[in-house]
């Protein structure tokens, strides 16, 4: 019988502050089974990289690289925090210098091929002969990734395709799934001949597995606050015998030697590389969800006037804090980290109407939200730029709303994700403008002045 060691992590989203003691656990784990020679496996299911810590916003996530390669992780998949919040070219050299394997079945590049460094799947033998063969597939924001030069496919399709020639290679099966809960659960009870599929990106957690018809599945919430680890035992026939899932919780993980210093290291030296001056203000701009100021106004300016449109809506919720005297990239981050971009959509006048009466009602303001790129806590108030609320009127630059006009409107990309203005914004076409973030335009404004 041989046994094999699976450890994962998932959806680490940049959470620094626990990796100086999820690094020395995994260290201690390998070392472990390599004094018992069995056989460990170290996968990352996606979204490892998150740029509202400053050390991956500096680095474009290639800091983050270094740490998997210390750790010596076999493989990774991306996912959408990897995909589609770098720029192209930052993605395209994400991995240059990994020393494991990206294995994802449905990214390609905008002319049919993979990215030189992606594979679709790879098999991994042990040292008994024991042939395992791991692919990975993201979830699939086709739109967005298209506008960064990329094309992603249906994952279902891939796996179809690809699990042709893996089950002729391999003993074992593993399925790296960054694309939630309930789709791993549907492919667990339509492709029994996978026999492991760790998840991600709904940021579950199955303390001892999910078992699905003869399928596991595992998956370690997010931001480190577990480590996953399966157990296969396999026969001298090469089929799996055995299979258990267990999560390792944070908390009772050993502290790591030096792990505030080594976490404060992070966001200092990520403080130190983004310390470029922006500008030197002369009056500070000020911060407050719930009341409108000049430092929404300024944000809800550049949006309309990045996109070009009739008018513009953001909520200050959006902004974390003030501005005042000399001004760094690193400020921006801090105060505006959503990994966020400006969106266009085309609405009629009774359109907008609906919207914006929404936005004026009590509820919104204080509704916290969570997901969605936003990193704030609620929603605040809405504020406006080209739109006026006059004597109970609403008007568009001064001129009467027009019901059967249509206007061009620009708002954060957060709402159009299907949670807000139900009645309105699932039905019409977005333009959404990558690979910008919101501080992008903030700093675009602040740079002109």
């Amino acid at each position: 019988m041989e046994t094999i060691h699976i450890l994962h992590t998932n959806d680490f989203h940049s959470h620094f502050e626990h990796w100086p003691r999820i690094q020395n656990f995994l260290m201690e784990k390998k070392k472990y089974y390599h004094t018992r020679e069995e056989e460990l496996f170290l996968f990352d299911i996606g979204d490892f990289i998150d740029r509202w810590h400053p050390y991956t916003e500096a680095t474009k996530g290639r800091g983050n690289i270094e740490l998997l390669n210390r750790c010596g992780y076999t493989a990774v998949t991306i996912g959408n925090n990897e995909g589609v919040n770098l720029p192209h070219e930052d993605l395209d050299h994400l991995y240059d210098d990994a020393d494991f394997d990206v294995l994802n079945a449905n990214l390609y590049k905008a002319n049919g091929a993979y990215p030189n460094w992606v594979k679709p799947y790879k098999i991994y033998d042990t040292k008994t002969g024991t042939r395992i063969g791991v692919i990975g597939l993201t979830a699939c924001f086709s739109h967005l990734y298209n506008l960064l030069g990329w094309e992603i496919t249906d994952p279902i399709s891939e796996l179809k395709k690809w699990l042709k020639p893996l089950r002729k290679k391999a003993d074992i099966i593993i399925l790296l799934s960054h694309l939630g809960l309930q789709d791993d659960e549907n492919i667990a009870a339509n492709f029994p001949e996978i026999d492991v599929i760790l998840g991600a990106h709904t940021h579950h957690f199955l303390e001892q597995g999910e078992m699905v018809g003869q399928t596991l599945i595992g998956a370690a919430g997010k931001f480190g606050h577990y480590v996953g680890h399966m157990t296969l035992t396999v026969n001298e026939n090469k089929a799996v015998e055995n299979k258990k899932a267990i999560l390792y919780d944070f908390e009772e993980i050993p502290e790591a030697k030096n792990e505030q210093e080594q976490m404060a290291y992070f966001f200092e030296k990520g403080k130190e590389l983004l310390n470029q001056q922006i500008t030197i203000l002369q009056e500070p701009l000020l911060h407050d969800p719930f009341h409108e100021t000049n430092l929404s106004q300024l944000l809800c300016k550049a949006l309309r006037e990045w996109c070009q449109t009739d008018c513009a809506m953001i909520n200050a919720g959006l902004l974390l804090g003030s501005l005042s005297g000399k001004v760094t990239t690193y400020d921006l981050l801090n105060i505006c980290p959503h990994p966020i971009n400006p969106c266009v959509i085309e609405l009629t006048g009774e359109e907008l109407e609906k919207i914006l009466s929404e936005t004026n009602g009590p509820e919104l303001r204080h509704r916290e939200i969570k997901g969605l790129g936003f990193r704030g806590t609620v929603l605040g108030i809405f504020v406006y730029e080209g739109i006026q609320f006059k004597e109970g009127q609403l008007l568009i630059h001064n001129a009467p709303l027009e019901y059967d006009k249509t206007y061009t409107f620009a708002l954060p990309d957060m709402f159009t994700f299907g949670h807000f203005f139900k009645e309105v914004l699932p039905f019409k076409e977005k333009k959404y403008l990558l690979p910008e973030f919101l501080r992008d335009l903030l700093k675009w404004e602040l740079e002109k002045h």
